[in-house]
């Protein structure tokens, strides 16, 4: 049932009533732990649950499980360790000119996170996922926005989120639901909410981006709004492995239907012998994959859609029709153009936008010069693939690696960027429209987004937070007149 403007308003105040509790940090990681350990639990019912609303699979859903409960373990840590605060400590120094004050630097919660669930991850990037995990480790209350597309499996999890949140002695209401298109604009207009997470389209986050923006407080909106995540085969790695290469190519496309937030959707491939090789190895392995179901109907239709305009356009070729598979599936496919076509604005700008399921699109280039042009006119991305020479050298590598550099948050070589691994290093987010802020949504560092930093100044040693008392009380990493203390 979706929910009106005053029940959006009844439970962002019930959060905001309750952000105290989350003040101490021991509650905090054994809530999070908590959390970890019921999901576990009652996996069964919730993957049954997913299942039902998405069509992602048993198998698919089961991973996706534990690397939620991973996620709630591993933000535990970060809040255990204390790293996160950020604390620095500059004692007074009149030897300075101007002279130094004392200066005690760390960071506190924002307040109540609104956090906009995913269709595509119903578990690691929604109710319990990493947005969550993380502003709950930063100390917020968390309203979420269910998606439609799984809104019962929604209920479940935050059910096991308030239960593991009352065992731990800390107020249900740190974390509520709300279901409903309306109720997510309310949401993120309410005064009484600090910030907001998102992953989804463009076209939703950017309104969502400009209400957040357009408030009479304005506040931080963390998006993930959409990713071509290109992919650059060098004349070397072409010459070397194409088979190879065009069968990873096949593999990450099509995984998960294509729904992967990651999935290449553009390849910059060498013209030629070798890289018809490799156009032979992906087209074998995009013709064996199965039809698959996609999120929603809705998705479909985006889909079919979407790959009919690409199809028609001059000059395109489709090695691999993707369409309908059959009345609700979705059969895999790619297609190819002249990288010359995607140089300068015009028909084929399509080419360059997500198109999201299991498709994408192989520009052939003929020159250095060609490869250098497409990836001008690229907008930024998750993330950005070279496939080089494993032996001996590659001339061109050095190069494109610096131009891939500025268009995405994560740089791949020699793999394929679907799958993320949570770890303190990763980082996923990019330049927009991947990201709406240069922040990350997976690793430790994601807590950062739900934090702002207020320094002391002069404050004497009893009325100070007792994480930066002089003695040091919580034990806690701190930098000390520019050491590590």
């Amino acid at each position: 049932m979706e929910a009106t403007a005053e029940e959006v308003d009844r439970v962002v105040r019930a959060a905001h009533s309750v952000r105290d509790a989350l003040a101490d940090r021991t509650a905090r990681a054994a809530f999070l732990r908590a959390a970890a350990e019921l999901l576990e639990k009652s996996g069964p019912h919730i993957i049954e649950a997913a299942d039902a609303e998405t069509a992602l699979g048993p198998a698919r859903l089961t991973g996706e499980l534990a690397r939620t409960a991973a996620q709630l373990r591993a933000f535990a840590e970060v809040v255990d360790e204390g790293a996160y605060l950020d604390i620095r400590i500059d004692h007074e120094d009149g030897s300075r000119t101007p002279p130094w004050p004392d200066l005690r630097r760390w960071k506190i919660p924002l307040g109540v996170i609104a956090v906009y669930a995913a269709s595509n991850f119903p578990l690691a990037f929604s109710v319990p996922g990493g947005d969550t995990a993380s502003a709950l480790a930063a100390g917020c209350p968390v309203v979420v926005k269910a998606h439609p597309g799984h809104p019962a499996t929604s209920e479940l999890c935050v059910s096991v989120l308030r239960r593991a949140a009352a065992r731990t002695g800390l107020p249900e209401d740190v974390v509520t639901l709300v279901h409903g298109f309306d109720a997510g604009v309310e949401l993120v207009r309410h005064p009484l909410v600090s910030a907001a997470g998102f992953t989804g389209s463009v076209r939703g986050g950017r309104a969502l981006f400009d209400a957040a923006a357009a408030r009479p407080a304005p506040i931080p909106f963390h998006g993930e709004l959409g990713s071509l995540n290109p992919v650059v085969v060098t004349e070397a790695a072409a010459a070397e492995r194409a088979p190879e290469i065009g069968a990873g190519l096949g593999a990450s496309m099509t995984l998960g239907v294509g729904q992967f937030c990651t999935k290449p959707g553009l390849v910059l491939a060498p013209s030629g012998d070798t890289g018809d090789r490799l156009v032979k190895a992906l087209t074998e392995t995009v013709s064996s994959a199965g039809s698959g179901v996609m999120l929603d109907h809705r998705m479909r239709d985006a889909f079919l859609a979407g790959v009919r305009e690409r199809a028609a356009l001059p000059d395109v070729e489709t090695p691999v029709t993707p369409g309908a598979g059959g009345e609700h599936t979705v059969s895999a496919g790619f297609l190819t153009v002249p990288a010359a076509a995607l140089t300068a604005e015009g028909p084929h700008d399509a080419l360059l936008e997500e198109c999201f399921g299991p498709v994408t699109v192989i520009a052939r280039y003929g020159s250095e010069d060609e490869v250098a042009a497409v990836l001008a006119r690229l907008p930024g991305n998750l993330t950005a693939t070279l496939q080089t020479a494993t032996e001996g050298d590659d001339p061109e590598a050095a190069g494109l690696l610096a131009a891939l550099t500025p268009l995405a948050g994560r740089i791949l070589v020699n793999g394929w960027p679907t799958g993320v691994a949570v770890a303190p290093a990763q980082h996923h987010g990019g330049p927009y429209p991947a990201t709406t802020s240069p922040s990350t949504s997976v690793g430790a560092t994601a807590i950062e987004r739900w934090l702002r930093p207020v320094t002391y100044q002069n404050t004497p040693d009893p009325l100070l937070p007792p994480e930066l008392r002089e003695a040091n009380p919580l034990d806690l990493p701190r930098r000390v007149d520019g050491r590590r203390a």
